[in-house]
């Protein structure tokens, strides 16, 4: 049904969105709330618009230069701990500026690993079963970013906003540890037409539909 590649790809936005499920039900409330000086209703917006802002200007120009470049699972790797970063921000954020420079780390993470997790995906879609592949991820990271949703404003009132964010930024990390992996086999296996070294190899990605954004959330909407 799906390749290695496609298992791993989907597996690593289960953990990561999951991780940013659990934030997203809290974040105005703790950017309200939370003893962020300056925090309020509209500079929880504000920072959500900056995270949108910031996103949209690095992912199209980015986007145009991964295209020709090898490698490319290490740029989503990158993105994505770039985006790990973002709740051990939100740990130790005093003042609203912290969370200004947290969503602008997070949209500068996801305007890497966006463009380059949809090349990577695209180019493994199987002929003939795009529709249903697309629906199995769908499906997928749609029931862990809905369970999670429902879980974190619980988790955060049992445990506490800090305990929630570093849980947060755990998933994001095995999130990058599928990633890993999969940048592993595609190094000792550069002549498999599926994953990294059949990108590699065609260069071209499918007209896709815009895959589900990271945060606001990742995402990592």
């Amino acid at each position: 049904m799906m390749n290695r590649t496609m298992k791993l790809l989907m597996l690593s936005d289960i953990f990561v969105l999951t991780g940013f499920g659990l934030i997203q039900p809290i974040l105005a409330i703790y950017i309200n709330d939370g003893g962020v000086a300056g925090g309020s209703m509209l500079s929880a917006g504000l920072a959500s618009a900056l995270f949108l802002f910031t996103k949209s200007l690095v992912q199209l120009p980015f986007g145009r230069y991964v295209d020709n470049q090898p490698g490319k699972t290490r740029w989503l790797i990158l993105g994505t701990l770039l985006m790990a970063l973002v709740p051990v921000i939100y740990v130790s954020a005093q003042s609203i500026y912290h969370v200004y420079l947290a969503e602008t780390i997070y949209g500068i993470g996801s305007g890497l690993a966006y463009p380059t997790w949809l090349g990577l995906w695209s180019a493994n879609l199987d002929k003939g079963q795009e529709s249903f592949q697309w629906s199995v991820y769908s499906t997928s990271t749609g029931l862990g970013t809905a369970a999670t949703g429902a879980a974190g404003a619980a988790v955060a009132s049992l445990v506490g906003f800090s305990a929630t964010f570093i849980l947060a930024g755990i998933l994001c990390l095995l999130g990058c540890a599928a990633l890993l992996v999969m940048e592993r086999r595609g190094a000792r296996l550069p002549e498999d037409l599926g994953g990294e070294a059949r990108f590699r190899r065609i260069g071209t990605v499918y007209d896709l539909p815009r895959r589900r954004t990271f945060g606001s959330v990742l995402c990592f909407s």
